[in-house]
């Protein structure tokens, strides 16, 4: 087999268990707060270690891809993340469960920034694009986590036993994957962070990832707390894993339809997707129709990563790391203040009306990506 191709199955295999360990987390963020008896303004306070570390982890990440390739840190990160999932269910005090989600969350933005470098050098070895495809492998790894999650509440599975089985999955796949990843990406200029007047290029690519964090993120964090508390299904995963499963198939046929329609139309697409999918959960909570809304997010807020990840690779100023690096300190900030708000509003006017942030934030990748698009065409 080529050895693009061997790279390429490695990094698929890294995306999918990022997926998978992250779903695995999700899904059992309502166990967590039954087990911890936290109100929702709670749980969003707990909720805000995870972007503070996560800021950390961006700090080391920008440095540990510019000095090593990008399999090194990728390497060691899953094998944190891993051992973090499953000290998460052994925990039984607050302070030890912020200790563990601050690690499990500073390896999870360590190994995506070096997966998502390494796949914009990767991408140069194919004529077709990949990316849109390892995020739908991302996705994949995310459904199967879910599914393999309700499977476990269903039968009434602990949480020490679930995290325990999907850790040595996570581990021994990373073993084996590591042999044939990349092993030549380290970049030799642009890994130095110009301190000055923001470029428009990166500014613009920030704010449309930290709107779509805010999205994403809440739906990772609070969906099974809406299915749950909102629309009283007790087995709360369902609504979220429709979500994942429409994430995950829409990113598989990205790539395509990016290529039919081209990225402008795409970002306008998403938007009304996720907004209306919002819209329809909050205003016809019942079950088929939270399940129908939460499908129309999957598919729109689908893109919004892939899409900003492979603009990123195109900047003049940076090199892929450090442009996704900069990039992912936008995702901290919308993941920072996005799923602990929707807890804030949530304890003060109810889940059903916090989630019409969510669709405030959706909106908004129409005139950013009008904007990010008009500053590409002065660049040319």
């Amino acid at each position: 087999m080529e050895i693009h191709k061997q790279n390429r199955i490695a990094l698929s295999t890294y995306f999918f268990l990022s997926g998978l360990c992250f779903a695995t987390w999700a899904s059992r963020i309502p166990t967590l707060k039954f087990f911890f008896n936290l109100n929702d303004a709670q749980l969003g306070s707990v909720l805000l270690i995870m972007p503070i570390a996560a800021l950390i982890g961006t700090l080391a990440s920008g440095w540990l891809v510019s000095k090593f390739n990008t399999r090194t840190p990728l390497f060691y990160s899953f094998l944190v993340f891993a051992l973090a999932l499953v000290s998460m269910s052994f925990v039984k005090t607050i302070f030890l469960l912020l200790v563990v989600l601050a690690v499990f969350s500073m390896a999870l933005r360590i190994l995506n920034i070096a997966m998502n470098a390494q796949s914009l050098t990767l991408q140069s070895s194919f004529k077709n694009k990949i990316i849109g495809g390892l995020h739908g492998i991302w996705s994949l790894g995310g459904v199967c986590g879910v599914l393999f999650s309700t499977l476990m509440i269903k039968n009434a599975v602990n949480m020490q036993n679930h995290f325990i089985s999907i850790a040595l999955v996570t581990i021994i796949a990373s073993v084996c994957a590591y042999r044939y990843s990349l092993k030549t990406d380290k970049s030799t200029t642009g890994n130095k962070l110009i301190l000055g007047k923001p470029d428009p290029f990166i500014l613009y690519l920030g704010l449309l990832i930290f709107f779509a964090s805010i999205c994403e993120g809440g739906m990772y964090d609070w969906s099974g707390v809406y299915f749950r508390d909102v629309v009283k299904e007790e087995v709360f995963t369902y609504g979220y894993l429709l979500f994942m499963m429409c994430m995950a198939m829409s990113r598989f046929f990205l790539d395509h339809i990016v290529d039919k329609i081209g990225m402008p139309r795409m970002y306008m697409m998403s938007s009304i997707l996720m907004s209306s999918g919002i819209l329809t959960a909050i205003l016809f909570p019942t079950f088929w129709t939270a399940l129908i809304g939460f499908c129309l997010v999957g598919m729109g807020v689908s893109a919004i990563f892939p899409m900003t990840y492979i603009l990123a690779g195109q900047s003049k100023k940076y090199s892929p790391g450090m442009a996704i690096s900069i990039i992912g300190t936008y995702a901290i900030v919308g993941t920072f203040i996005g799923p602990p708000l929707i807890g804030y509003l949530s304890h003060a006017f109810g889940l059903q009306n916090a989630f019409f942030i969510l669709v405030f934030c959706g909106l908004m990748f129409i005139p950013l990506s009008q904007l990010l698009f008009r500053n590409m065409e002065k660049r040319v």
